[in-house]
């Protein structure tokens, strides 16, 4: 039988409101109205006391909690797939039902690599409003020495563009918002000389919102998304979000892809 977590949050407007404003969003949230899209990542936070953190600044795993302890330190948010079968409501109690779907090690070029696969349903009013699947990655520390993988070119076919700007304030608003204490995002000593960054990385899913928005402006209500992180986007670089047919992608400044994504909207279900 799964091991499962359980979480409720009464999605206080005022935290999507910050949100909205941290990603200079005009629109506004309201009592007992329908939550943004993928906003359900600023709630159902599950706090833990310092000494139950790693040294990452996230939970250290294989303490009763879903994730166990494979022995591996760096931990990386690769991808997701999300159902929207109707949105959250602002101010109303909802609960997130967590269960461990896939837990296991493989071989990779770069050393050992630990897969990690949770799927959350969220429930507000007896009816589940979103389905999603989590692909966290975990590695050893990067050998001295050795250059990072060579990233893979995105596409330039692009229908539609969006630059995006980043920097540490940025960050910090959005690890505080979901409460992710990774300090790959706001401690630049930690992400440079720890785990080999070249700066601030910029969050995974912040990079999915940010493309889950693009894709809602251009072609109405998003009802599924999938997303897969490719290379890291760091807080002083300025990217493009890209847009074709129901393809997205984020460009970095060098031409490198850093998330790839598909998407569909009602409009073209």
């Amino acid at each position: 039988m799964q091991h499962t977590e359980t979480h409720s949050d009464p999605l206080d407007p005022a935290r999507a409101a910050a949100g909205l404003i941290t990603l200079g969003r005009a629109e506004t949230v309201a009592q007992g109205g329908p939550l943004p899209l993928f906003f359900h990542h600023l709630y159902f936070w599950s706090p833990q006391p310092p000494e139950a953190l790693g040294r990452d600044g996230h939970p250290r795993v294989g303490q009763g909690g879903l994730i166990p302890d494979m022995g591996l330190p760096r931990r990386m948010w690769a991808g997701g797939r999300l159902t929207f079968h109707q949105p959250l409501l602002a101010g109303q109690d909802a609960e997130r039902r967590s269960v461990l779907e896939v837990s296991n090690t493989k071989q990779g070029r770069s050393g050992p690599l630990g897969f990690v696969t949770l799927r959350h349903d969220y429930h507000q009013g007896g009816r589940i409003c979103v389905t999603e699947w989590q692909d966290l990655v975990y590695r050893e520390d990067p050998a001295p020495g050795v250059p990072p993988p060579v990233p893979l070119v995105a596409r330039t076919d692009e229908t539609e563009r969006r630059i995006v700007r980043f920097d540490s304030t940025l960050l910090f608003r959005y690890s505080a918002l979901t409460f992710n204490g990774h300090r790959i995002h706001y401690d630049l000593d930690y992400a440079r000389e720890v785990e080999g960054y070249a700066g601030l990385v910029v969050h995974g899913p912040l990079l999915a919102q940010l493309l889950m928005l693009f894709a809602q402006d251009l072609c109405g209500p998003v009802v599924r998304f999938s997303f897969r992180a490719t290379a890291p986007l760091t807080h002083t670089e300025t990217a493009e979000l890209c847009l074709k047919d129901q393809a997205l992608w984020v460009r970095g400044p060098d031409g490198r892809q850093c998330m790839e994504a598909q998407f569909r909207a009602i409009s073209q279900a």
